[in-house]
C-alpha cells in the first residue's frame, strides 16, 4: 500500500518543478529542472549540458528537502559551494511544504538559484 501522504507531497513538489520549465524545447535542451525521491527527502537540481561535452548533461542539486515522520516536519537544506548541505537558516523547519516551496521559490538569500 502506497502512503498517500507521501503521494500529496510529491505532487505538490512536481508541481513546483513543472511550474520553473521552460516550455521552449530548445532551452529545455540548455536548462531544465528535475527532483528525485528517496528515503523521506527529495533533492531539487537543474539539469544542463556539461559545459565541454554538451551532448551529456549532469544534475546539478540545488535545495533537499527532508520528511522528518516523528515530528510530521520539513526540513530545508541548501547546498554550499564546497558541495556540502546546510540547513537553510531563514526557514530550517516547517508542518507545511508550500512554505518550504514558497521559501525556495523566493530565494530571498540566492542559497537557491541565485
Amino acid at each position: 500500500m502506497k502512503n498517500t501522504t507521501i503521494d500529496i507531497n510529491e505532487s505538490t513538489i512536481k508541481q513546483y518543478v513543472n511550474s520553473l520549465r521552460p516550455e521552449d524545447p530548445e532551452i529545455r535542451a540548455k536548462l531544465d529542472f528535475g527532483y528525485s525521491y528517496e528515503n523521506n527527502v527529495f533533492i531539487l537540481y537543474t539539469i544542463r549540458p556539461i559545459w565541454n561535452k554538451p551532448n551529456e548533461y549532469q544534475n546539478l542539486e540545488y535545495a533537499k528537502i527532508r520528511f522528518y515522520k516523528t515530528r510530521q516536519e520539513w526540513s530545508l537544506f541548501w547546498k554550499r559551494g564546497n558541495g556540502k548541505w546546510e540547513l537553510y537558516e531563514a526557514l530550517p523547519k516547517s508542518n507545511h511544504l508550500d512554505k518550504i516551496i514558497e521559501e525556495i521559490r523566493q530565494d530571498k538569500f540566492s542559497c537557491f538559484l541565485g
